[in-house]
């Protein structure tokens, strides 16, 4: 491999990294999120708040380039790069 082809591999990892850190979605993102999947899931649990009080009572976790919620110490939410997925707590617990 030529050091034309090294230097701009390196590059693009570093951008693709730093990218990564600046689009981390905040804890509001996620919390959103929650709100916005319970709501869908049960119409009656979006009226009643219960999306509002799971995001309330999540706890945001930074890991640089992702980050996580958990709620009673179960993932509820995933996220990375300006995304932010809801996680169907399991009930087996």
């Amino acid at each position: 491999m030529s050091t034309k082809s090294t230097l701009v591999s390196a590059i693009v990892a570093g951008s693709i990294v730093a990218l990564a850190f600046v689009l981390n979605p905040s804890p509001e993102q996620h919390r959103t999120k929650i709100k916005e999947a319970i709501a869908e899931r049960s119409p009656l649990a979006g009226m009643l708040g219960m999306g509002a009080l799971a995001a309330f009572s999540s706890t945001y976790h930074p890991l640089g380039v992702a980050s996580y919620t958990t709620v009673n110490d179960r993932t509820v939410s995933i996220g990375a790069l300006g995304m932010v997925f809801f996680i169907q707590p399991s009930q087996d617990k």
